[in-house]
């Protein structure tokens, strides 16, 4: 049966070889040295295998860490009572960190609002990660400072409906919902608001977020505005559900 080289593995072994040659074996066997490059010149493919490879196995390795990282922070993802909830009874958990500043962010709210009021069983928690700077913050702390007037998920829809989001257009929009924004001020700026704030950060850190949105359902991690991949990863959770009854 003839031997078939495969072009990766005849190049990684080439590579390694390279590595094992001594720096006066390297400079006097400079033929081999053009050989490998030449191959690696005639066959481009080779790199484009070896950096698919290196990404998968770079892709795995994320989702091992993310899912121990999940493990380890779950309570204070799916569980801390600082943040607010929609359907607080729902079964399963979904968790949001946005921004109110985040165009991805604006463009899924509809789709999460319709999400939530669709499926009462979804538990949705939303975490506000300030990454877009002042006016962000202004719009994060307005809603924490306003949960105890019992409006927060409408001023929430409504500051995520804003095209153009600054504290002038937080205030109208709070005060256009009855909010007192006195005492909503008051509370959105005390320690114990700062503190939960910097607390999101903190987990975000920890579970290694780069941007908004992102989402967490059971031991996944969705990057982005992908509603596909949200709504499939609360049907396995569902269906999860489902078999232990």
């Amino acid at each position: 049966m003839p031997i078939i080289f495969r072009p990766l593995a005849v190049a990684t072994a080439s590579i390694a070889a390279l590595s094992l040659i001594g720096c006066g074996q390297a400079n006097a066997d400079k033929a081999f040295g053009e050989k490998v490059h030449a191959y690696l010149i005639e066959h481009p493919e080779v790199l484009v295998e070896m950096s698919a490879k290196l990404q998968e196995k770079q892709t795995a390795e994320k989702t091992k860490n993310a899912k121990s990282a999940i493990t380890k922070y779950r309570q204070a993802l799916e569980r801390d009572p600082r943040d607010f909830v929609a359907n607080p009874n729902g079964s399963i958990t979904v968790v949001e960190f946005f921004d109110y500043r985040c165009g991805y962010c604006k463009l899924a709210a509809p789709q999460i609002v319709d999400l939530i009021q669709k499926n009462p069983d979804v538990r949705f928690v939303f975490k506000d990660f300030v990454i877009f700077g002042h006016d962000s913050e202004v719009a994060a702390r307005m809603v924490l400072g306003a949960k105890d007037q019992g409006k927060t998920i409408e001023l929430h829809k409504r500051l995520m409906a804003e095209k153009s989001l600054d504290e002038a257009g937080v205030m109208r929009v709070a005060q256009q919902l009855g909010i007192d924004l006195t005492k909503a001020r008051a509370s959105g700026t005390s320690e114990a608001t700062s503190q939960h704030l910097a607390d999101t950060h903190a987990l975000a850190e920890a579970l290694a977020i780069e941007g908004t949105p992102a989402f967490f359902v059971g031991d996944q991690m969705i990057p982005g505005a992908d509603m596909h991949a949200l709504n499939l990863a609360i049907d396995q959770a569902r269906a999860g559900r489902a078999k232990k009854v």
